[in-house]
């Protein structure tokens, strides 16, 4: 069994609120607190990491804007997408942060497996996880932003299941201009529960987990002591 707490937050979850309290549980854990993944579903937000450019917002409208201390460009959050922030002692796990990242990503595409997406899948230059159209083109589906803090991880992974897509046209997705977006409803021809999804979502995480703290003999000690703030990645 993935060692590891699962917590659904309240829907919807104001996302300053989720932000602020993250902060607080990443500074107050010690070497024995158990890593724990929480889910949700956020209002509408835009969401600008650290270092990212203001103008990848074409076109914020009426939807707040937060500046966030995450790695990455801009995301929209918004009903019918499931975060999962990862709240994770790299060194324990015994990974790096590429490796971190690489988890997340595998972790998203297991779970699309899982909900009968067909070939789930990377693209070279472009973070996250994808699904290819007919025309040979992709269309991002889920995407990564963390935040390091001596050597605890927090953000996560966005996954879109089951939602009103048009708010993505007001912004470069993770700044890249053009980029379409898609969701698993628009992937299968059967409704999608939200709940259920998140659910294969965290438990793909922490499996992961389980087997890279099981393999960790044999991988160096993680990024926290050299590091000890670190934005990595890529937003959601």
């Amino acid at each position: 069994m993935a060692a590891g707490i699962v917590t659904w937050l309240p829907r919807p979850a104001p996302y300053g609120e989720v932000w602020a309290a993250m902060q607080a549980f990443t500074a107050a854990r010690t070497s024995a607190t158990v890593d724990e993944v929480w889910l949700c579903e956020h209002p509408p937000v835009y969401t600008l990491g650290q270092a990212g450019k203001p103008q990848h917002i074409l076109d914020a409208g009426s939807i707040e804007v937060v500046q966030t201390d995450r790695g990455g460009q801009v995301t929209y959050h918004g009903p019918g997408q499931v975060i999962a922030y990862a709240l994770i002692d790299l060194r324990r796990a015994g990974l790096f942060v590429k490796a971190y990242v690489h988890l997340l990503e595998e972790a998203a595409i297991a779970t699309l497996v899982e909900l009968g997406v067909s070939q789930p899948c990377r693209v070279p230059g472009a973070p996250g996880v994808y699904v290819m159209h007919d025309d040979g083109m992709p269309s991002k589906i889920a995407a990564l932003g963390v935040k390091i803090r001596n050597g605890c991880t927090y953000h996560g992974v966005a996954l879109n299941v089951d939602m009103d897509l048009a708010p993505f046209s007001g912004i470069n997705p993770c700044g890249m201009a053009d980029m379409r977006t898609t969701d698993v409803a628009s992937c299968r021809a059967t409704p999608v529960d939200l709940v259920h999804a998140g659910d294969v979502l965290a438990a793909h995480i922490l499996a992961r987990l389980d087997l890279a703290r099981a393999n960790q003999g044999a991988s160096p000690a993680a990024c926290g002591d050299n590091h000890p703030s670190i934005n990595a990645a890529h937003p959601a």
